[in-house]
């Protein structure tokens, strides 16, 4: 089985993460897209994050009319600080012989050699790189690879382009304005309703 790692914050889950799952599981002919709520971030500690229930719900309602997609909540339910070599591991442990996929976008490619056991990861599954905007796809904005051992452990695939980010969603909701169309209708009527991002 061709398994896609897909993490993040999601705060919230948006149409961006969907187009990208999407894009990764068409292109990379991945059976399935395992979405990963981080637990505790340790790269955005300065950052207070929304709690994980509602994230992980949220991740719930955008998924659940896609049945190659999946909500995988490993990193929630472990203590202390996520980090992506652990998560694989488990992952790995529950999935037996699955050819793992860890999807990412430039940006976040271009630091995992800041990451815990970087070369790791690359030994744990394939790295899928898709474009962000604002960031290059040529050899310059890729990582230096010693820390990822070979570029054969590194695989491009393209999405899509959005222009939004959740940042900007969560900043648009708590000031009351529209986020229709960024988010899945699900998990608009949610943050309304729970009044995520406002105060």
């Amino acid at each position: 089985m061709r398994l896609g790692v897909l993490g993040g914050t999601f705060d919230p889950v948006h149409v961006g993460h969907l187009i990208l799952a999407e894009a990764a599981r068409e292109e990379l002919a991945l059976e399935r897209v395992l979405f990963v709520p981080a637990g505790q971030p340790w790269r955005k500690a300065e950052r207070q994050i929304t709690a994980s229930e509602h994230r992980v719900a949220m991740v719930r309602l955008a998924v659940e009319d896609n049945p190659a997609f999946e909500v995988c909540t490993v990193e929630v339910q472990a203590p202390g600080p996520s980090y992506t070599v652990e998560t694989l591991e488990r992952i790995r442990e529950e999935n037996g012989d699955a050819e793992l996929f860890f999807v990412v976008g430039q940006d976040s490619f271009r630091d995992m050699p800041n990451w815990k056991e970087p070369a790791k990861i690359a030994e744990l599954a394939m790295i899928a790189v898709t474009g962000r905007p604002g960031y290059g796809k040529g050899a310059k904005d890729s990582p230096s690879l010693p820390a990822l051992h070979a570029e054969s452990r590194v695989t491009r695939f393209h999405m899509p382009e959005v222009g939004f980010s959740a940042t900007a969603i969560r900043e648009r909701a708590g000031r009351g304005k529209s986020i229709k169309y960024l988010v899945t209708p699900a998990v608009e009527a949610y943050i309304r309703k729970n009044k995520l991002y406002v105060g």
